[in-house]
């Protein structure tokens, strides 16, 4: 491979990886594993702040393995049986005794959840305090990214160069945001040509997310989302696809002890990209290597997005990004043209830019269910040369420039919408 192929696979490979539970608890229970780690003794006080996304994205679901749910269990789970070294998978060695012994530490107030509203970006803060120390770690930008630590007032290396943490001065180019020296068209090509075997782990995820999608099925867990789906639109393609994922996203929600393979740092955004995709493949009969190759290109795109949206954003980053991932998957694999996998793109941004994010949950399914049903159609009009015209609303002929247009709509425009958001769920957990 030559030096784009290999840093395409490196970017890949390091936004595409195992995740149990959700991920802003998963991000949470990382930053408190390590700090706890660096402290080097009994913790005594947790205190844990993050900004107003992880603050929304974690306050709903269910944590693995255990009855709980939210951020602050997720963070007293992690003082007891947390470790640093499984990433997202930081909580995945819990147990009865674990959580009874979290329920304590929250009972007794011994870990605390503060909510950080200068933050204007992902930011997660740990700090640990116990008889004779205290440590830090500050968790900046992106779901894994410890971008900070200190012990007892030292600073043992700190990457984050604003405190404001403004989405506009990047410290280093994150792996995520590189992937904007491609075009989509190079990214098409790149998808054609990367020899198979360096996407090999795509059919770890492929096992993943297709493992919990069938036991939500067979478990009905949740409120029974994508049960009903599947009962009711089993036998078309298109019905399959949407309960298989809306299933998946349910059961993961709902705190199912099982990893799922991520996408661009979200779990659900992975179910997205990775289920409709290997359904339609299986289906219609196309081989390992078509499937494995489309859903490759369908992670590229949703990181593509989403270096643009930010780790977390005002709208659902399942329908805008993974959805978009997922539609132009959908046309890679079913043998579209360059023009019409980039017209699945802006066909997609034509019909469901705009849907809010309002917090990780069970009824996330319902909003996955309606991203897959959005990308098949966005598909199934490219496919047929049915292409929404570049001049109308914030499209634009070319695919990036569409991308973009939305992020901005996004960011500068739903900003104070997404404290209106944060505020009323604030008010109903008072």
């Amino acid at each position: 491979m030559n030096n784009k192929e290999e840093k395409l696979v490196m970017i890949l490979k390091n936004q595409v990886r195992p995740a149990l539970g959700c991920t802003e608890p998963g991000a949470i229970a990382l930053a408190v594993a390590r700090a706890k780690e660096l402290l080097g003794e009994p913790v005594v006080k947790m205190n844990v702040s993050v900004d107003k996304n992880v603050l929304k994205n974690g306050m709903g679901v269910g944590i693995p393995g255990t009855k709980e749910h939210g951020n602050a269990f997720a963070a007293a789970l992690s003082v007891v049986c947390g470790k640093s070294e499984y990433g997202l998978e930081a909580l995945k060695d819990v147990n009865e005794a674990a959580i009874g012994k979290a329920k304590q530490l929250l009972d007794e107030g011994q870990v605390a959840m503060l909510f950080n509203k200068d933050a204007s970006c992902l930011e997660i803060t740990a700090q640990a305090v116990g008889a004779l120390h205290s440590a830090q770690v500050v968790i900046y930008r992106n779901h894994t990214n410890i971008a900070r630590e200190e012990k007892d007032g030292e600073v043992l290396f700190d990457n984050v160069q604003a405190a404001a943490c403004p989405e506009t001065v990047p410290i280093e180019a994150s792996l995520q945001e590189q992937i904007q020296d491609y075009s989509v068209q190079e990214l098409i090509d790149l998808a054609k040509i990367i020899p198979i075997e360096a996407f090999d782990f795509i059919q770890d995820g492929i096992q993943m997310n297709m493992c919990i999608a069938k036991a939500g099925l067979e478990h009905s867990v949740g409120v029974g989302i994508g049960h009903f789906m599947m009962a009711q639109g089993e036998k078309t393609l298109k019905g399959k696809a949407k309960a298989y994922t809306a299933a998946a996203s349910e059961a993961r929600m709902a705190g199912w002890p099982l990893p799922v393979m991520s996408s661009a740092g979200s779990g659900n955004h992975g179910l997205t990209a990775i289920i409709p995709i290997n359904i339609y493949g299986q289906e219609l009969g196309y081989g390992e290597e078509d499937i494995k190759r489309a859903i490759a290109f369908s992670h590229m795109i949703t990181i593509f997005v989403k270096s643009y949206l930010g780790a977390l954003s005002p709208v659902c980053g399942c329908g805008v990004a993974a959805g978009v991932g997922c539609t132009a998957g959908l046309t890679f694999l079913r043998e579209g043209t360059d023009v019409q996998i980039k017209a699945s793109v802006i066909n997609m941004l034509a019909g469901l830019t705009g849907m809010i994010c309002d917090g990780a949950k069970l009824g996330c399914a319902c909003k996955l269910s309606v991203a897959v049903d959005a990308a098949v159609d966005a598909s199934d009009l490219a496919l047929a040369d049915i292409y929404i015209p570049g001049d109308n609303g914030i499209l634009d002929e070319s695919a990036e420039q569409a991308i973009r247009n939305m992020a901005r709509v996004s960011a500068q425009g739903m900003a104070f919408a997404d404290k209106v958001i944060v505020g009323i769920m604030q008010e109903k957990n008072e």
